[in-house]
């Protein structure tokens, strides 16, 4: 890093900022409180739905403005007000799935459904246990999961790898469509146009926050637009491989507190903005 203090510190959530039980130590806790202490926005940035999120950010203390769903959500956590959010085609979707199940056979599906109380809902097939998003519905026939407005499907196969799932789905999307890894088992279909990056780039339009002034961290593929926009990057040490070659250093693991670890680091090399004042994050 150049030496002068950002002003925005941009988390990814799952396998970044929080460690596998989902949760974050004391550590990490003092770590957000200091840049809190010194004027540098932390904004999160997650693929999780911004409903699956208000527990969370609440037991975080987290203030203003947060990017959900991917990119396509701006959520204002004060308030527990949606700003904007962007719905999928379910007609689009539909003939994506019959593309892909004509490729490679039966896909498990998931979705969820548009708006600030959206909810996850899964076909019986679609494996229960490790969701992070939100609590799932009672399975539902696979006819319903299109009955209602959409924000984005998960995906999933028995035998194809994550890699290999997102390779044959790429090869499915038409235009309005695409396909990104957001962590372990978690294949997801989303309407094109929004990424980590251009919600992040929206939210920091708000403080007058430019790239350079971005410190950003991830540990999947979805995180790669965030990473590459930002002024300086770090992919997680658990992180995923073509999320490493675009970073400009490695971060300890998530389990070892490796965004708090990096923190600590930064407030005691750089050094502020001549002038700079404090300001808060605020809705547009």
């Amino acid at each position: 890093m150049s030496g002068r203090r950002p002003m925005v510190v941009a988390t990814d959530l799952d396998g970044t900022l929080l460690r596998g039980d989902l949760t974050v130590s004391s550590y990490t806790r003092a770590m957000l409180r200091r840049l809190d202490e010194t004027g540098i926005r932390h904004i999160i940035v997650t693929g999780r739905p911004a409903s699956g999120c208000g527990a969370l950010f609440r037991s975080l203390g987290y203030r203003g403005l947060a990017v959900c769903g991917q990119g396509a959500q701006i959520y204002d956590v004060d308030s527990d007000v949606l700003l904007s959010h962007a719905e999928l085609d379910r007609g689009a979707a539909q003939a994506f799935v019959a593309r892909l199940t004509s490729r490679i056979g039966p896909v498990h599906l998931a979705v969820v459904t548009s708006g600030p109380r959206g909810e996850f809902l899964t076909t019986s097939a679609f494996s229960r246990g490790d969701e992070r998003e939100l609590s799932p519905l009672p399975p539902v026939h696979s006819g319903d999961l299109w009955s209602r407005p959409i924000d984005k499907v998960l995906l999933r196969h028995d035998t194809l790898s994550d890699t290999e799932l997102v390779a044959e789905a790429d090869v499915c999307c038409a235009p309005g469509l695409r396909v990104t890894h957001a962590g372990p088992r978690i294949v997801e279909l989303l309407p094109t146009g929004f990424d980590k990056a251009t919600g992040l780039s929206r939210v920091c339009a708000v403080i007058g926050a430019a790239p350079r002034d971005v410190v950003a961290f991830g540990d999947m593929p979805n995180d790669i637009p965030m990473l590459t926009w930002a002024g300086h990057a770090f992919a997680m040490a658990n992180g995923h491989p073509r999320l490493k070659a675009v970073a400009d250093e490695i971060a300890p693991h998530h389990d070892e507190d490796g965004v708090a670890v990096v923190l600590d680091r930064l407030l005691r090399e750089t050094v502020p903005e001549p002038g700079g004042n404090r300001r808060r994050l605020s809705p547009r």
